[in-house]
């Protein structure tokens, strides 16, 4: 083999263990499949996501090995739930406090944003006045179609897999 061959497949090798090294640790790519986000995030979109946005995710896990910062209000997150990746805006983290409303129509407020509720979903969440320290409050953008907070509660800063830095 000559000399020039054993270059290129070196520069080859190491290309592939950078990449590997980018898309385990550092940014992925993702590709939006359902309504939840829309009209930010459409149906079939493509996202690049910073993994390292909040700290080091374990690779294939669901956790952070290390975390150095935390969302904040308006960031639109990723984070694991029944096996799939979802994602959703932070629409309040830890400490925030959160006020109900039982007129007609059930609500949940975040300073000045109010979230519809369900009856079933006002009923979950009402007793709760503020987010837990260490979780946020992560909803849809479109509110009827999200699965979100509303259903199966607050989501662990520790399990935030990324931030979405461009759609």
């Amino acid at each position: 083999m000559t000399e020039d061959k054993k270059n290129l497949i070196f520069v080859v090798c190491v290309g592939l263990a950078i990449g590997l090294v980018l898309r385990l640790f550092v940014v992925d790519v993702l590709h939006v499949s359902g309504k939840s986000m829309h009209p930010a995030i459409k149906d079939g979109d493509t996202l690049i996501v910073n993994k390292l946005a909040y700290g080091i995710v374990i690779p294939y896990g669901e956790k952070l090995l290390v975390q150095w910062k935390e969302p904040k209000a308006g960031d639109i997150v990723i984070y694991l739930y029944n096996n799939k990746i979802v994602v959703k805006r932070c629409v309040a983290i830890g400490g925030e406090s959160l006020a109900y409303s039982d007129d007609t129509v059930y609500t949940v407020s975040v300073g000045d944003t109010k979230i519809p509720l369900t009856e079933s979903q006002w009923r979950n969440l009402r007793g709760i006045d503020s987010v837990p320290k260490g979780y946020i409050f992560a909803v849809g953008d479109n509110y009827e179609e999200s699965i979100d907070s509303r259903e199966y509660g607050f989501v662990s800063v520790r399990n935030i897999l990324g931030k979405v830095i461009c759609r």
